[in-house]
């Protein structure tokens, strides 16, 4: 085995994947940078934007610990993803297990927008957690069902069946005039 080469910052990863041939895998920050965006659109249409930054934190504290762990070939996306639909459950398995206040709490100064898109991804958090995460998964990140089916653990049949009973769901609680509005 070579002894590796002096760290140069001048060098991005992959013009120094050359220099470096005993690394298979990227900085963090390097995958992080790369799929972030991602990561926290999953997060924030799983359980919406007021909780998808906490999710998003644990999400990546989860990943920085087990990132010296995985293997050099391993799709850094879709494991970074499945963390976070992982995380997104345990989320709204906490929200499940929360006391509700009782009587009257302080007005809001938001009224959230329940008219048009916001409305659908209401209806989207409210589908069993395996369809929530395979919409979310396939409309929000755009991937296809042989990576749904990695984030999830299930076949890519499973996972093409859990969108479709999802979709098939929401057509059916949500308005015609609303779903009519969106295939514009």
């Amino acid at each position: 085995m070579k002894p590796p080469l002096p760290w140069r910052p001048d060098l991005t990863f992959s013009a120094a994947a050359p220099f470096y041939t005993h690394m298979t895998l990227p900085p963090f920050q390097v995958a992080l940078e790369s799929h972030r965006d991602d990561i926290w659109r999953l997060l924030v249409a799983s359980v919406g934007r007021d909780r998808a930054d906490d999710c998003f934190q644990e999400t990546i504290i989860a990943a920085l610990r087990g990132y010296p762990d995985l293997a050099g070939d391993s799709n850094i996306r879709a494991w970074m993803l499945t963390i976070a639909s992982r995380k997104a459950i345990d989320e709204h398995r906490a929200t499940q297990r929360r006391p509700e206040p009782v009587g009257e709490g302080p007005e809001s100064a938001f009224a959230p927008d329940l008219d048009g898109p916001g409305q659908i991804w209401e209806r989207v958090r409210d589908l069993p957690g395996k369809q929530r995460s395979a919409v979310a998964l396939r409309f929000v990140v755009d991937l296809d069902y042989a990576d749904i089916a990695f984030a999830l653990d299930c076949s890519p049949e499973a996972a093409r069946r859990s969108v479709h009973e999802g979709l098939t769901k929401l057509r059916q609680d949500l308005p015609r005039e609303l779903i009519a509005d969106e295939r514009r």
